[in-house]
């Protein structure tokens, strides 16, 4: 991020922001087994199409996933697999950080009654 003009942080931070909503990250999970219609993500997420298409369009706009016309369906698949990697350095460190919180509460066991 050193020496990123502003426009460019404000980028990098709409981008996070897209990532920081518990049901688009269980999209781009699904999206990782394979393509889904909007109907098989709103099943698979327990979520009505109406809001998984909201959820689709900005994952869409940021580049995320990409969308493409089959009949009468809308078949969504991922456009950008780098996501990945961010999410499973993220993932990676919060299972060591409870990892680290279990090996704790370990060492101390609680008093039995």
């Amino acid at each position: 991020m050193e020496g990123l003009p502003d426009e460019a942080l404000a980028q990098v931070a709409a981008y996070f922001q897209a990532l920081s909503e518990p049901t688009r990250l269980q999209i781009l999970n699904l999206l990782r087994e394979r393509e889904h219609s909007v109907g098989e993500l709103a099943q698979r997420c327990g979520f009505s199409a109406a809001n998984i298409s909201r959820h689709l369009s900005l994952l869409t706009q940021h580049g995320f996933v990409r969308r493409e016309s089959r009949g009468n369906s809308a078949i969504y698949s991922i456009a950008d697999p780098s996501v990945y990697a961010l999410c499973d350095l993220v993932c990676g460190s919060i299972a060591r950080k409870f990892d680290r919180l279990a090996a704790a509460r370990a060492a101390f066991p609680a008093p039995s009654a």
